[in-house]
């Protein structure tokens, strides 16, 4: 099956139509309004150089937050959190702190991101404009953790999270799910599959299920 290539127009070919592996398109831009109808429609940027790859994998790792998983070795950073001791959370005060550390702090195996110029500029004007959030970990006023991604309707787009000390990221995520679940978010977009959001109650759906689901969850 052929990969589609975007030009200058704003459109996505059916999801249905991505390759084995999940690559649908290459090229076009990350314009806000080409963001938004990727994110829409179930579709997500991820590429180190090169044109713009488009992706809709499948099955698709999801959670959703009645099913967040918190294990019994974070109760003692929970009962520190907000102590001289313990962690700070916070929702969109450092956004573009947060995407810079998520493309500059490499995890184990890692020897590259995929986070280039043009992605991070593209998520801070989409936190300009409203919908892109980050969720922020601190510690002695420094920066230690966070996540970040889109915001639509009821669902939550996670992108990219990154930690510096031992349990920041995971800090971050707990809370920032519980947040969105008392915010009224039912799916919470996890992309691809990893042991660490597994552990965290992240699942494996099909996309045809995910994909009617964001056209329930999304005005």
């Amino acid at each position: 099956m052929p990969i589609f290539a975007l030009d200058k127009d704003l459109w996505f070919p059916p999801p249905h139509l991505a390759e084995p592996d999940g690559v649908l398109a290459i090229g076009g831009d990350l314009t806000p309004g080409r963001l938004l109808l990727a994110y829409r429609h179930g579709i997500f940027p991820w590429y180190e150089d090169g044109p713009i790859v488009w992706w809709c994998p499948d099955p698709r790792m999801v959670l959703f937050p009645d099913e967040l998983k918190i294990s019994k070795s974070m109760r003692p950073i929970f009962n520190k959190a907000g102590t001289t001791e313990g962690f700070r959370f916070s929702v969109n005060t450092a956004f573009a702190q947060v995407i810079h550390a998520c493309k500059t702090v490499l995890r184990p195996g890692q020897e590259s991101t995929w986070i280039t110029d043009e992605v991070e500029r593209a998520y801070i004007r989409m936190h300009s404009l409203g919908h892109a959030h980050s969720a922020e970990v601190w510690k002695d006023d420094e920066l230690v953790g966070g996540l970040y991604g889109i915001r639509m309707g009821r669902v939550f787009f996670g992108e990219s999270m990154f930690s510096l000390v031992s349990n920041a990221s995971r800090f971050a995520f707990i809370q920032y799910v519980q947040l969105l679940k008392k915010e009224g978010v039912a799916l919470i977009d996890c992309q691809v599959q990893t042991d660490y959001l597994e552990s965290m109650g992240a699942r494996m759906i099909d996309r045809e299920e995910f994909l009617l689901r964001l056209k329930e969850l999304i005005p």
